[in-house]
């Protein structure tokens, strides 16, 4: 059975499909499926040694991007988007999938638009409580539909659209609280932050750790990836912020986390402080209360409603990029470290949100779909 992946752009479409292969492997085990052949197709690898790692074919299909602001780019991106669709009709052609599992965003055009011409069955997955636009068109001739969140399902057909969550990396979930202190070197009864902006980093949110950092260490300790473009930035102002504080240990950025960095961050942290995109349902799947600062330039401003979206069930608390100031962020981040009744709910009703059987019921369905085509 061969099935290939479509999407990308960012960790929030590619971490999703890799959890999804991991359960359609687990499952090809279980059923004695000894011919199971998985294919990326996007125009960027985004994680090569990942995609080694987990024996996932990469075949590049150019792929234009759809612009709302002015760029000079935007002359030029049709015609790599036709080249696309010319090399992924090729490139089916040649690979006779069986299936085909998309992410969404602009990546996924190219061989969405092949797989409606020489009729290949589609499942789709719509990460956000409001759905991209080449989703919405997919949505036209996909067999199935999975979606994140229940107030996805108005833009969607609803005979054939099913509430999955995201997939989420079992990889990623779990760790110790031992193994947290091995490998960040954290101090016992000190509460911890988990500070993250999505795969990339997010320097604003940097830039507001930054500001409060030596009140921070005070009464916390803090792991933050930084994202790589920010680490030489942030470790500079850390430098001339941290010069007296006795608390200098207290803080430790890193550029990206390994998973198995990732899941014992989660394990050990009192609170996180992250964007709203798909890391939502990590943290949820941990059970860790957060403060979510959604992106403002978000397409369809997606982050925003999927953060209020989470938050409506109590799990975090929101602050608008724009209203961000370092008193108010400081202000939050104590409250709710002071008040352990409060982040225990948190924790609750993150578990209570959290749907950690995603990736297996959408490769469940990939497999069924696959036998009957």
């Amino acid at each position: 059975m061969r099935i290939i992946f479509a999407g990308g752009g960012s960790g929030g479409h590619f971490y999703p499909l890799i959890a999804v292969e991991r359960a359609l492997r687990d499952i090809a085990l279980e059923k004695k499926i000894t011919d199971l052949d998985i294919i990326y197709a996007s125009d960027d690898p985004y994680d090569p040694a990942l995609l080694k790692e987990d024996r996932i074919r990469f075949l590049k299909i150019p792929a234009g991007k759809i612009r709302r602001y002015f760029s000079i780019r935007n002359l030029f991106d049709p015609f790599k988007t036709l080249w696309g669709v010319i090399k992924a009709c090729w490139i089916l052609y040649l690979n006779l999938p069986d299936v085909i599992f998309s992410k969404g965003g602009y990546a996924s055009f190219p061989l969405l638009f092949a797989a409606r011409l020489l009729g290949v069955p589609v499942i789709i997955h719509e990460t956000d409580s409001i759905p991209g636009r080449v989703n919405v068109w997919a949505s036209k001739f996909a067999k199935k539909i999975a979606i994140s969140y229940p107030e996805s399902i108005k833009y969607f057909p609803k005979d054939k659209t099913a509430l999955t969550g995201n997939p989420v990396r079992r990889e990623v979930i779990g760790g110790t609280i031992e193994k947290a202190k091995e490998l960040f070197g954290l101090e016992d009864g000190v509460p911890v932050i988990f500070v993250f902006g999505g795969s990339q980093g997010s320097a604003k949110i940097n830039d507001a750790i930054l500001d409060i950092l030596k009140d921070l260490l005070e009464f916390t300790q803090v792991v933050h990836q930084t994202g790589v473009g920010n680490i030489n930035e942030v470790k500079e102002r850390m430098s001339v912020v941290l010069e007296a504080s006795k608390f200098r240990s207290r803080y430790h950025p890193f550029t990206f986390l390994d998973e198995e960095k990732y899941k014992n961050a989660y394990k050990a942290a009192s609170l996180i402080i992250a964007r709203s995109g798909g890391s939502i349902f990590e943290i949820a799947a941990m059970g860790v209360p957060s403060i979510l600062i959604p992106l403002p330039s978000s397409a369809q401003d997606h982050q925003r409603e999927n953060a209020y979206s989470y938050a409506r069930n109590g799990a975090a608390e929101v602050i608008e990029e724009e209203n961000m100031t370092p008193h108010i962020l400081l202000r939050e981040i104590k409250l709710l470290i002071a008040d352990k009744p409060r982040l225990a709910k948190m924790s609750e009703a993150a578990k209570s949100f959290a749907k950690p059987d995603a990736a297996g019921r959408i490769a469940s369905e990939i497999i069924r779909l696959g036998f009957e085509h």
